[in-house]
Order: C-alpha cells, then structure tokens, then sequence
C-alpha cells in the first residue's frame, strides 16, 4: 500500500496496490456479509489483482493505527450522455465501530477531490434500498437517487449465449 493522503489525527487514506489483492478481497466479502449477499461475491485473490495490476480497478484502504479500517474499490467511467469522464464507487465499506464517526466522509472526500483532479464530472454508486444508514450519509453528503432508471445485468452465462446467438 502507498501512503497517500494523512488528516493530522492518525487517519491515512492508502492507494492498494496489486500485493494487496487478499486484503481487498476481505473487504469485499465483508460488504458482502452485510448486504446480506457473501454468497454473490465470486471473485477471487488473482481476479482482483489482475484488476489491480491493469489499472482497470483501483482501491484506498482508510488506516487508524495501521490497521485497515475503510475500503472503497473504485475504477473509471466515461458516460457518452455526459460525454465526460467520471468515477463509479463499485465497493464501499467501513468497519462498523467506525461508522458515524466521519472517517467515511474523509474516504469520499478523498473520492471527490481525485475526480476533480482526473477531470471527472460525475461520482457515482449504488446502495441498495434497504440500507437506510447509507441512505442517510449519502443524503448527507448531497447524493441524489436516481430512481428513474432499473439496473440490468447478463451474468456471464448469458453473455456466452447472446455473444454466439444468431442476429
């Protein structure tokens, strides 16, 4: 991990890099765990390294004491409606005796201010419906739903069957 932002009370928000594939994975099944779906994360150590290693996927652990505390996996978007670039929050977790105390708010200030640094005009991400503390922090942090549109998915079965189909 690299150092990359300190607050000047023991806070440090580090950029993951491929070597920290395993603690990455962690993270993400633990949001898992909560949403309550450990059963839909499948990805494994190499995956997300691969990911990591490309540039495709990027990560920042939020550190106390050196001790991972805050995680959010993030990457790269370019919506051809805004025809700008933006950033897509794909992973956002925080250790539950942290929540509430503004070390997620210092993650997404972070996520702002490097945006803003890649030239991005849009930050984006999903929280799933029944998460009501989420809700509450994105609100807080000025997010808006967008309920106007459903996210659709083809798992990878059906990608294989569409990708070899007849017109």
């Amino acid at each position: 991990m690299k150092e990359m932002r300190r607050d000047g009370q023991g806070f440090i928000i580090k950029q993951a890099g491929p070597e920290d594939a395993a603690l990455v994975l962690e993270f993400i099944q633990k949001l898992g765990i909560y949403q309550k779906m450990r059963d839909k994360v499948v990805a494994q150590e190499q995956d997300l390294q691969a990911l990591l290693a490309s540039g495709a996927g990027e990560a920042i652990f939020g550190t106390l004491e050196d001790e991972a505390v805050a995680f959010l996996y993030y990457y790269q978007i370019a919506p051809g409606l805004l025809g700008k670039k933006g950033l897509y929050i794909d992973v956002f977790y925080v250790e539950e005796p942290h929540r509430g105390t503004g070390l997620g708010r210092k993650m997404m200030r972070y996520m702002a201010q490097l945006a803003l640094e890649r030239g991005c005009e849009r930050l984006e991400w999903v929280c799933l419906d029944w998460n009501e503390p989420a809700i509450d922090f994105y609100k807080n942090l000025g997010g808006n739903a967008m309920d106007i549109m459903t996210t659709y998915r083809l798992p990878p079965d059906k990608i294989q069957e569409l990708a070899v189909s007849e017109a």
